[in-house]
């Protein structure tokens, strides 16, 4: 194929005098007289150039149709491609840093960026002052922080080598996650601190008001990484001493023209504008988000009509007032565009508000009831956005008017129950626990993770609202909690389990089960044991078979974690027993995975390589993606026992290249150490110190 046809090439070309560059995407090509051309073609060109002699390129498409472990060159800006492209290296060579604009995660925004050209040379000139780290723009909800920084940090790239990362707080509810969500979205191992090191990097902390709590973990950041600048939007100031504080005034009198022109002209290519235009924005306070809410609305209304309308509506909710009154003039906008919805548009919009961080549009047809035109009709009236990848999702201003339409309607509860519900079942569906490994569904990481705001909403609410129904979607998510929070999934199945201390056994038992799982993970073993066998004692009350031998399997593995490997091997035996008369192909595969390490205790490195190969064969044919990512690495260390160094390389990389796909951290950190034996043993020592 492609990919083995550049590395035969590069291989060829290795001793010639010119280096050369390779670049592989996957796509169709249009084929013309010329040759092949199209969008692919020239993506393709591109992934090349960003390499340099002697390297091999790969796009993302390309990397999700090969196996084995490439090295993840992370996202990147290429010439003339609006988004972000994720970019990997064929091979373990070195190179200088790749040849693009800068390497980052900033979303590329929907519109054009208005001429607001004072505040993006204010914001600029404070980025480049060595003494402000932490640039915080205040403002009202609506005033454009968001558009405004993700400019500023676009046009800083270049000062930026290390890269510009975007976070996006606003679905975030507790303060304690702001650090870890950073890190996942610069997508490195280790703590935050450990991954920026002193590395040159801009951060963009979106929507920070709600977790001020956090503010205090950024100035020790700050401390920990010299050359590390934040950048926050937030309605207002952190109070901290590092903060420089800069307030985001509203639109000057032309540009909040031109954006109600240009907003107006795409609700109605026909509209032509009038005198009184400025008059309209002046009364919005030349807000963006209001100005593009009455614009959208130009389809139906003129200038002087929607002037008459808000002005009533911004007079009455002014009267009386003492809140900031841009504040209020927003308000009063998105409450007029809410009145003027339809009786289903507005049912949706409110039923809308139970997500955080967005939906699919299967979701919102499930969860909302929705159907496809009133949620088109919602995005018309710039109410709902839709994202590039298909997501839905709401601006937190509009979403917290959203949310007081919900609690008024009398249905929260009910849609809340259903948005749970919705939740529990995709948890089952994407492979999050062992249940529903056992039911063929293979794990999906790739689709879970971007629901990760929604599970987090579904369980806020049933801890008070249905904690059996909280109980079982925590532990529905025990593999998810594994591989990405740990700590927090302990916090949450603890206060579940508490709460729904009369759920039927079973429910107990696998919420319990699961908490056994994250305090391992946690270091804590011995506890972790205890939950185990909490666990099996509610199964086998329950009489739940199944469940037993998955029991059996995590108390074996508990023995031998705690040095009782007579123990380990009992419960091993007794788990494949259980498995083979339960037909149950995932705990055979655990049950061989566990046998495999009592016999490399007992020195049997043999038996242990072949428990071990047919324990990952069995998991990479039910897709349970990480069983097959530990039982590859037991074989690689297996392999480095018996002298077959290769065969360890080969499988320590396939069992890297797993851990990487579903996002789990500490893993690659672990299959990192096993690839710096490796080197040592081959005497690379250079390569090991590197890896």
């Amino acid at each position: 194929d492609a990919v083995t046809a550049a590395a035969k090439a590069q291989e060829a070309l290795a001793e010639g005098p010119v280096r050369v560059r390779i670049g592989v995407h996957t796509g169709e090509p249009i084929v013309t007289d010329e040759g092949y051309v199209g969008m692919d073609v020239h993506r393709a060109a591109r992934v090349m150039g960003a390499g340099h002699g002697g390297q091999v390129l790969l796009s993302q498409t390309t990397r999700d149709l090969i196996e084995g472990e490439l090295s993840d060159l992370g996202e990147h800006r290429l010439k003339d491609l609006s988004a972000p492209q994720r970019l990997f290296q064929l091979g373990a060579a070195e190179f200088a840093p790749l040849r693009t604009l800068y390497r980052t995660n900033l979303p590329v925004p929907a519109t054009p960026f208005l001429d607001r050209q004072r505040e993006l040379r204010d914001v600029s000139e404070l980025l480049a002052r060595e003494d402000v780290r932490l640039l915080t723009l205040t403002g009202p909800g609506g005033t454009g922080k968001t558009r405004l920084a993700l400019q500023a940090a676009a046009d800083r790239s270049e000062d930026y080598p290390d890269g510009v990362f975007w976070v996006a707080l606003a679905p975030l509810r507790d303060a304690a996650l702001v650090l870890d969500s950073t890190a996942q979205a610069l997508g490195g191992e280790g703590s935050l601190a450990e991954q920026i090191g002193d590395r040159r990097l801009l951060i963009l902390l979106d929507n920070f008001e709600h977790l001020v709590a956090a503010a205090a973990g950024l100035a020790e950041l700050l401390r920990a990484c010299p050359r590390l600048d934040l950048l926050v939007t937030s309605r207002e100031p952190l109070q901290i001493a590092a903060e420089q504080a800069y307030p985001v005034p509203p639109l000057a009198d032309p540009e909040a023209v031109e954006l109600f022109l240009s907003r107006a002209r795409a609700a109605q290519p026909a509209f032509s504008g009038c005198a009184r235009i400025p008059e309209l924005c002046a009364r919005l306070d030349n807000l963006p988000l209001a100005i593009e809410l009455a614009a959208a609305r130009a389809r139906f209304f003129t200038p002087d009509e929607l002037l008459e309308r808000l002005s009533r509506r911004l007079d009455f909710l002014k009267a009386g007032r003492d809140a900031d009154p841009r504040q209020q003039t927003l308000r009063a906008t998105i409450e007029w565009s809410y009145d003027l919805l339809e009786q289903a548009e507005r049912s949706l919009f409110a039923r809308l508000a139970a997500f955080r961080g967005g939906c699919t549009l299967e979701a919102a047809e499930q969860v909302c009831e929705a159907d496809a035109e009133t949620l088109v009709a919602l995005v018309d009236k710039s109410l709902v956005r839709r994202h590039d990848d298909g997501r839905f999702w709401m601006l937190e201003t509009i979403r917290e008017l959203a949310l007081e339409q919900l609690q008024a309607s009398g249905e929260a509860g009910e849609v809340r129950r259903r948005h749970a519900g919705y939740y529990l079942e995709l948890a089952g569906q994407l492979g999050l626990a062992v249940e529903s490994m056992s039911n063929g569904h293979p794990q999906r990481y790739d689709l879970a993770l971007p629901e990760r705001d929604n599970f987090r909403a579904a369980l806020d609410w049933t801890l008070a609202g249905d904690p059996e129904l909280g109980l079982r979607l925590a532990g529905a998510l025990e593999n998810f909690w594994v591989t990405q929070s740990p700590l927090e999934g302990g916090r949450r199945l603890e206060a579940l389990l508490e709460r729904a201390a009369d759920a039927p056994l079973d429910v107990q038992a696998c919420g319990t089960r699961g908490l056994g799982s994250v305090t391992i993970i946690g270091g804590d073993r011995v506890l972790g044991a205890q939950h185990y066998a909490e666990s099996l004692e509610l199964y086998e009350r329950a009489g739940d078979e199944w469940g037993v031998a998955v029991m059996e399997h995590r108390l074996g593995a508990s023995a031998s974690q705690l040095g009782d490997w007579e123990q380990a091997r009992a419960a091993f035996e007794r788990t494949l027993a259980r498995a083979r008369e339960l037909r149950s192909r995932l705990l055979e595969a655990q049950a061989l995975g566990g046998l495999a390490d009592v016999e490399n205790h007992e020195g049997n490195a043999d038996g242990a390589l072949a428990l071990a190969r047919e324990s990952a064969g069995i998991a990479h044919e039910i897709g349970f993606v990480w069983w097959e990512m530990n039982m590859l690495e037991r074989v690689a260390e297996q392999s480095l026992v018996l002298g077959r160094v290769d065969d360890a390389e080969k499988h320590a990389r396939a069992s890297l290249a797993l851990g990487h796909g579903i996002n789990h951290r500490l893993h690659t950190v672990w299959e990192l150490a096993l690839l710096a034996r490796i080197a040592t043993v081959c005497g690379d020592a250079e390569r090991a110190g590197r890896l």
